[in-house]
């Protein structure tokens, strides 16, 4: 079976960047088992382009899913592949961004990555564990300092590009402020009931690229909804295209200039998933599309506190 070959984004950084990503992180997550068949057989299908991060607990995985390709003959280098891994909120501090960045890079084997990205705008206590931290533990982030800690990251040759996760307009326009290296994208929650429009404004505006996580609306999470794989209008597009609701819904993202992260360890799904590039919605689909109802499906409640940066859920996505 013959890999099928995905277009390419250039990043502001200069970097060549798949124009589909492969997710990793899920709850609950999969024993190593489970996961590193199913990255082998991403690379099997096509997919160059893998999303990781410290807080999945699928670098390791990852990395293993990595070298064994290699030494199959499935990728000829690790050059071929595009890996982003993600700072988590506990090492969200001056100082911590490094040693941070040099343990992923550990637990993935690897020499750097394509791209890091601070996975919240938020810093949580040195030693708060997963979600069982308490609202004292939701501390403000020094933005300044730990981006310019990132800057360091990309200055060593560590991370080729550097970015964010889960920033908002106001946030974005906080960090420009005080930047010498540009973030090259910020990936969030975005799907055709979450469009993000305001956010993908300010971006081309800026030269950034948004990558969207959550493209099919996440419904096998706690928090997620059918909305997109439901949505009426998706149906009847798909429908006439004679394509699956999720390649339409990822075939929009395309068309709105950004890079849809997708996540599936079926086989059957993978291959379907990639096939989005060889075919266009019409002006009218996307007239259509833009009236499916907007609601946020990730809250991030568990960030919000009284006593915290973030009073509501309003402050933490702003």
């Amino acid at each position: 079976m013959e890999a099928k070959a995905i277009p390419e984004v250039v990043l502001n950084s200069g970097q060549k960047m798949p124009r589909l990503g492969f997710g990793t992180g899920t709850v609950p997550l999969p024993p190593p088992h489970v996961l590193i068949p199913a990255f082998i057989e991403a690379i099997k299908v096509g997919y160059r382009h893998f999303d990781t991060a410290a807080y999945y607990g699928s670098e390791e995985p990852l990395g293993q899913a990595i070298t064994q390709a290699l030494d199959q003959g499935l990728i000829q280098s690790r050059n071929e592949l595009f890996v982003t891994t993600k700072l988590w909120c506990t090492e969200a501090n001056p100082g911590l961004v490094l040693p941070a960045l040099k343990s992923s890079l550990q637990r993935l084997g690897l020499e750097y990555v394509d791209l890091y990205l601070i996975h919240f705008p938020v810093r949580l206590r040195q030693g708060a564990k997963g979600t069982k931290y308490g609202k004292e533990d939701i501390l403000p982030l020094n933005m300044k300092g730990t981006w310019e800690d990132m800057e360091l990251c990309s200055k060593m040759g560590l991370a080729k590009s550097i970015g964010v996760s889960n920033f908002g307009v106001k946030k974005l326009s906080e960090l420009m402020q005080n930047v010498i290296v540009t973030p090259a994208l910020v990936q969030v929650e975005m799907n055709a009931a979450w469009s993000q429009e305001n956010l993908r404004k300010f971006c081309k505006e800026e030269g950034i690229h948004v990558s969207a996580w959550s493209p099919l609306g996440a419904n096998g999470a706690v928090w997620g909804s059918l909305a997109v794989m439901d949505s009426p209008i998706l149906k009847d597009i798909a429908v006439k295209k004679g394509k699956s609701v999720a390649q339409v819904a990822l075939r929009w993202i395309i068309e709105e200039g950004a890079t849809p992260i997708v996540k599936s360890f079926n086989s059957e799904r993978m291959r379907q998933n990639i096939e989005i590039f060889d075919w266009e919605l019409s002006e009218s689909d996307a007239e259509k599309i833009k009236e499916i109802p907007q609601h946020r499906g990730f809250k991030g409640d568990r960030f919000v506190s009284e006593f915290g940066p973030f009073k509501t859920i309003e402050d933490l996505w702003e």
